[in-house]
């Protein structure tokens, strides 16, 4: 039976479907727009899946797409490795020649450089809207404000790094190079490592907190003003007439219809938009997190940290600290590996040494999440060659960093106002 809006407010009726960063911050400014709101997700609650225990880090700094130059041979170089920074499992290769060869396609240096500027962009555009919903959300989601910190063991990382991160400076992006001192300066903890660092980047406009937290608050804010939430509602059948989507049907058997439609279901978004007949690059990119208390240990660290060597980053989220790393393509599959979930463990310790007295392995947190992957880097946001159909996805490991932009761009594009950056760039249109 149709499921009815219960707010009506003007003649244009949206339904986002995912309730995790991207579908959230849609509904919060289609709301902002007076526009009434359904949000579907088959979670029990928001922020469930990819937005439950990503890394923490809000950072523009690391705009640049993953599928760097040289991206196939390190990729070869670690076929095998359990403890590779990305991972290919076999069985999941058949299902991803087209986004790869596409993937492989982008990591030239010309195409490279321009997707690493989109994301830029984009990445500097959220921060600011973030500043916009903290108004409103508050800090409550373990906050930080200090920047991030990316280390460095050679002299030589931390030159390319530097260089690399000099196309920064003109996108607006401030950066400073640090020794191993002013490392260390920055973030006491590190002390016990300190000799064996040559120096970091330290990004000054750098955000982190609980993405999970924050999708909670933000949610009932939204139902405060009145967006109406659908969860354990899972979509069965997509349906559409001629160029138009007409409606949802879920496997409880309800059905919702309404003017526009954004999906923003993350990695499910592919599945969801092939029933449309829209074919949305878009891979499920695993990746691992621990969250540990920090217990009784009274030099915790204060500052978010990334290891270029370690490929880990370890983040301060009030008295727990969230471990990220690494990335696995093995399709749909959320299984948690036991050795990589044991390398964070290791990563942890190797970073932070005076940490192992306080660590209770039994108390942590293991989890893992499908990061929505787009073949170029870079999101995929705003309308469709369906008229009445809207995408937010493919931010990968971007999303929280993205999110604000990305859902105020959507929006503000569904209720025809001015959008702050162009759409056509991130359209999905780019890959026609």
């Amino acid at each position: 039976m149709p499921v009815p809006f219960l707010t009506l407010v003007n003649d244009m009726r949206i339904v986002v479907v995912g309730a995790g960063l991207l579908g959230l911050t849609t509904a919060w400014y289609l709301r902002q727009h007076g526009l009434d709101v359904a949000v579907i997700d088959r979670a029990a609650g928001p922020g469930r899946e990819t937005s439950f225990a990503n890394g923490g880090m809000l950072h523009a700094s690391q705009a640049n797409p993953w599928n760097e130059p040289g991206v196939l041979g390190h990729a070869l170089r670690m076929l095998g490795q359990e403890d590779a920074a990305l991972l290919f499992r076999l069985k999941a290769l058949p299902f991803m020649l087209g986004w790869g060869l596409r993937f492989i396609r982008h990591s030239s240096p010309e195409r490279y450089l321009r997707n690493f500027e989109k994301n830029a962009h984009l990445a500097r555009y959220s921060l600011a809207m973030m500043a916009d919903l903290r108004a409103s959300v508050g800090t409550g989601y373990d906050y930080v404000a200090r920047g991030t910190l990316k280390l460095f063991r050679t002299a030589a990382g931390v030159a390319a790094a530097a260089q690399m991160c000099r196309q920064l400076t003109d996108w607006g992006i401030a950066f400073e190079v640090v020794d191993g001192a002013g490392a260390v300066a920055l973030e006491p903890a590190l002390a016990p490592i300190g000799a064996k660092l040559a120096g970091g980047l330290y990004f000054p406009a750098d955000e982190a907190g609980d993405a999970h937290r924050f999708c909670e608050l933000l949610a009932a804010q939204c139902a405060q003003r009145g967006v109406v939430f659908h969860y354990g509602s899972t979509i069965k059948r997509v349906l559409r007439s001629g160029d138009r989507v007409l409606g949802f049907s879920t496997v409880s058997g309800d059905y919702f219809e309404a003017d526009a439609f954004v999906l923003a279901a993350g990695s499910y978004t592919t599945p969801l938009a092939a029933q449309a007949g829209l074919a949305v690059p878009v891979q499920p990119a695993k990746g691992y997190s621990i969250t540990v208390p920090a217990g009784a240990w009274a030099g915790r660290p204060t500052l978010p940290v990334i290891d270029d060597s370690l490929h880990a980053a370890v983040c301060p989220l009030g008295d727990r600290l969230r471990v990220a790393g690494t990335a696995e393509f093995a399709g749909y599959d959320l299984g948690l590996t036991p050795a990589r979930v044991g390398n964070l463990f290791r990563l942890l310790q190797q970073l932070y040494p005076d940490f192992t007295a306080h660590l209770d392995p039994a108390q942590a947190l293991s989890w893992a999440g499908l990061r929505p992957m787009s073949a170029d880097g870079v999101g995929i946001m705003g309308r469709t060659a369906l008229s009445n159909l809207y995408l937010n996805t493919g931010h990968g490991p971007l999303g929280w960093t993205m999110a604000a932009g990305a859902g105020k761009l959507v929006a503000d594009e569904i209720a025809g106002a001015e959008t702050a950056l162009d759409l056509t760039p991130y359209r999905l249109a780019r890959f026609d």
